[in-house]
């Protein structure tokens, strides 16, 4: 991808660390790497919701073990792997910009897509089942469907980053037809599939879909963030620097607030449900030994 890379390589003892990236005498910005700021941006919010989920690991695994359900199970697992892919590509965004790294990159960019992915599909695919709180054959059809999918997708997309060379992670390539038209059809099918579940929701067939409210509140925030990533993607395929300004912003909401949204609408009712019942048995104990009789 790099021709002449001597002469882009600092001389021994003179590499400059993470923090002279973004200066202008750096010999990384010939790479044109996001600055300081970017990365932060990126990276605060996936290192503040990792340590979330580790301060609450240890009760979430004692509500887990109680409850015994094997889908909240995998999903709480499969959040946890997303969330530590995740905060590894917002804070290794500096390897793009390393000559040598580019294969590491694609690697890391991959898993996190994958993640992400199958976390997302996975999602809709099971709620659609309705069964949200049980069901271990429910749970493995569902897998085995999304995985098929998301192993479909990483493969085509590792075909063309590593055979044909297609710069589809590199955010300094950003005149690359085939990555735009890649990312292009990738949106699409996004978009189309939350558009058919809002399509079924207010038609005739609405009877099939799941009724929870929260649902179709992720259907409807997924619905519009992948068709703004696809109108993004159609202007910088065009050559319009706005296009890349819209779809940046889409990477970044997309890598800051995805996963915490995913928690807030799926996971965190399921754990502060088992705290009521918690509360309830409480209360009916201390009512059946009379601490609320009147004197």
């Amino acid at each position: 991808m790099v021709r002449d890379q001597d002469h882009y390589l600092p001389a021994v003892g003179s590499i400059p660390a993470i923090t002279d990236i973004s200066s202008p005498s750096s010999p990384f910005t010939q790479y044109r790497c996001h600055g300081l700021w970017y990365i932060a941006v990126l990276s605060i919010p996936a290192v503040l919701f990792v340590v979330y989920l580790g301060f609450h690991l240890k009760r979430n695994i004692k509500k887990l073990n109680r409850r015994r359900s094997h889908v909240m199970i995998a999903y709480y697992a499969l959040l946890w792997l997303s969330a530590i892919l995740n905060l590894a590509w917002c804070s290794l965004q500096v390897w793009q910009c390393i000559p040598g790294k580019e294969v590491s990159w694609n690697l890391l960019s991959l898993l996190t897509s994958m993640g992400t992915l199958c976390l997302e599909i996975s999602l809709v695919a099971f709620l659609l089942q309705e069964n949200y709180a049980s069901g271990l054959q429910a749970l493995a059809h569902t897998f085995s469907i999304s995985g098929l999918i998301v192993g479909a997708d990483i493969l085509l997309k590792a075909i063309f980053v590593f055979g044909f060379r297609v710069p589809l992670f590199m955010d300094d390539e950003t005149s690359h037809r085939g990555k735009w038209g890649l990312w292009i059809v990738d949106e699409l099918l996004l978009t189309c599939s939350y558009a058919y579940i809002l399509f079924v929701h207010y038609s005739k067939w609405r009877d099939k879909l799941p009724p929870r409210p929260a649902f179709y509140n992720y259907v409807v925030a997924m619905f519009i963030i992948t068709g703004i990533a696809l109108f993004g993607c159609g202007l910088a395929a065009s050559g319009l620097v706005f296009g890349l300004w819209v779809y940046s912003f889409v990477v970044i909401c997309y890598h800051t607030l995805y996963l915490p949204f995913v928690y807030v609408t799926f996971l965190s009712d399921f754990f502060q449900e088992e705290d009521l019942l918690l509360d309830n048995a409480y209360y009916s104990e201390m009512r059946d030994a009379g601490f609320f009789d009147l004197e």
